[in-house]
């Protein structure tokens, strides 16, 4: 489990692409304390700590993954979202956070404000409904607050303290994020259905 509070904005040092998988390298202060088999969120999704190599590690990305996550995209020298697996004695901050992503949304505007950044998403229709104002998301592994949810236009606002730590600042008109809902909206929609 993730809390969506992002621990490094880490490089992409290289991508070894096979036929139905990816080993992906990542450069991170975090290092010292990763250690193989570890779960990490790579733009939230979660991945295991194959190998250490000094100041970088190394992730198995299988091909569902590569499919149905952003991560399919990444080239080298890509900024990516970094965070650990929550300890059991440590605050949560943002909110529970999974790795496991629910659909890929498109960057329609990322424009500064005064002191934020209006960020709108387009999101697939079939996550909308699992979207609230004022309710939490994950983009790309960050814990977001929703400002505004409109047919399927997501708004929010990025704070200084969210573009100096993660990759967001650095999205343009047509990138693509990775999106994973609130796990507990998921959960009373099974739990409804399965009562009638």
């Amino acid at each position: 489990m993730f809390t969506g509070l992002i621990a490094d904005r880490a490089g992409v040092v290289s991508i070894s692409r096979g036929a139905e998988s990816a080993v992906i390298q990542i450069e991170s202060v975090l290092i010292p304390e990763i250690k193989v088999g570890d779960s990490v969120s790579i733009n939230g999704t979660c991945l295991t700590a194959i190998e250490l190599n000094g100041d970088s590690f190394k992730a198995d990305v299988m091909i569902q993954t590569l499919k149905v996550t952003s991560l399919g995209k990444l080239s080298e020298g890509d900024f990516v979202n970094l965070e650990l697996a929550t300890r059991a004695d440590s605050r949560l901050g943002g909110h529970i956070v999974q790795g496991h992503v629910d659909g890929i949304g498109s960057v329609v505007e990322n424009s500064p404000g005064e002191k934020w950044n209006k960020f709108v998403v387009k999101v697939p229709n079939s996550l909308t409904k699992y979207i609230v104002n004022q309710g939490s998301i994950a983009i790309d592994g960050v814990s977001l607050t929703v400002g505004e949810i409109s047919d399927d236009l997501l708004t929010l606002w990025l704070i200084p303290e969210t573009l100096e730590r993660t990759n967001l600042s650095q999205k343009s008109d047509g990138d693509i994020v990775n999106i994973e809902v609130d796990v507990i909206a998921k959960y009373v929609e099974r739990l409804m259905n399965r009562g009638q």
